[in-house]
């Protein structure tokens, strides 16, 4: 088998990628876990699109819902340590969990269900168009927490820490065959480990409980839904209002869980990235995770050829690949899978669509 291995590698072309696919079965471990950890934002977008798409509502705004959250986790985290004094900073034994990061993580929450709240308002009461409410969203994130971050930034203050990543037992990482999935997986912190669990629920939830029913409904055909005695104004309002904290999770992901700051844009992009995941995955949360790793395993095995760079032909080749397409490189790969789902999923028939109450005698 090495003989055959070796023979195809020696091949022009074909045997680059031969190389490169050993390369990456060998460093696998190192690279779906560094794939679950950035698909973990993606994912968290994604879900907050599905659950307002689902329900009629259109949200281009989850990049600037992730980004507040993002700033507000970072900031009220500060403003706690300060505030609270040594004993909101003392880490507890799991998750490096602290007070100070707790609040923190609450108010991230509020704020992204608080400019969700925004947009359902200026969506249904105001019936402001819904691509134009979500990119004023995005406008007024960008700008208030990029002005914002520039005059705290100046004082230098001192982050509330961030949640450390679950241990894995030495005997669960070493098991032969799944060990290194479980580990990609679970080695996480408690928002990443909550993000799994939370979409794992909610594709339950989407298509076995009343409420998913009730949902789709309302996405698809409201005013028979009304009929029966759904009240669709107010299921969208729970609904993107909800979705608008579970964007919030993955800004919160961002500065207090893989890192312990913020930088103005650091999002970078992810709430878009989230919503062609969510149309790759044909509006179901499973679907849309799915997307989010075959979207962030570009990333990963960039970040693996940048720690630990393949030797011979194929580390020639990528030595000589500059930096820049690495970092461009899940944009264009999002770009190139999108472009090819575009116009076979297909999604809820009342997507986008303003709704008007049927006027009672």
């Amino acid at each position: 088998m090495d003989q055959l291995i070796g023979a195809l590698g020696s091949i022009p072309v074909l045997g680059l990628l031969v190389q490169f696919v050993g390369y990456v079965v060998e460093n696998i471990q190192f690279i779906a876990h560094g794939a679950v950890g950035v698909a973990i934002p993606i994912a968290l977008a994604g879900l907050c699109g599905v659950m307002c798409e689902r329900s009629g509502v259109v949200n281009i705004g989850i990049e600037g819902m992730m980004l507040t959250a993002a700033f507000v986790g970072w900031v009220v985290g500060v403003a706690a340590t300060g505030l609270l004094g040594p004993a909101a900073g003392t880490p507890g034994p799991v998750f490096g969990i602290t007070l100070a990061l707790l609040i923190a993580l609450v108010a991230a929450v509020l704020s992204g269900m608080l400019l969700s709240l925004l947009h359902a308002w200026l969506a249904m009461n105001v019936a402001v168009d819904q691509i134009i409410s979500g990119t004023i969203i995005n406008i007024l994130a960008f700008g208030l927490t990029g002005y914002l971050n520039t005059l705290i930034s100046t004082l230098s203050p001192q982050g509330a820490g961030s949640f450390t990543a679950l241990t894995l037992p030495k005997e669960i990482v070493d098991l032969p065959i799944i060990g290194w999935l479980i580990n990609a997986v679970f080695a996480q912190g408690p928002i990443g480990i909550g993000a799994i669990v939370l979409i794992v629920v909610v594709q339950i939830l989407l298509f076995r409980s009343r409420w998913g029913l009730r949902t789709r409904a309302v996405g698809e055909h409201p005013k028979a839904a009304e009929t029966v005695g759904v009240g669709v104004i107010a299921l969208r309002y729970r609904n993107v209002v909800a979705a608008g904290g579970v964007a919030a999770l993955g800004g919160a992901y961002l500065s207090m869980e893989i890192t312990n700051s913020f930088q103005a844009g650091m999002t970078a992009g992810r709430g878009f990235i989230g919503l062609a995941a969510m149309i790759v995955g044909r509006w179901t949360p499973l679907g849309a995770f799915g997307a989010a790793l075959l979207f962030a395993s570009s990333q990963a095995i960039s970040q693996s050829i940048t720690f630990s760079p393949p030797t011979g032909s194929l580390g020639d080749v990528l030595a000589a690949v500059p930096s820049q397409f690495y970092d461009a490189l899940p944009y264009l790969v999002t770009i190139v899978i999108l472009a090819g789902v575009i116009g076979r999923s297909v999604p809820p028939a009342a997507d986008g669509q303003p709704y008007q109450r049927e006027a009672t005698a």
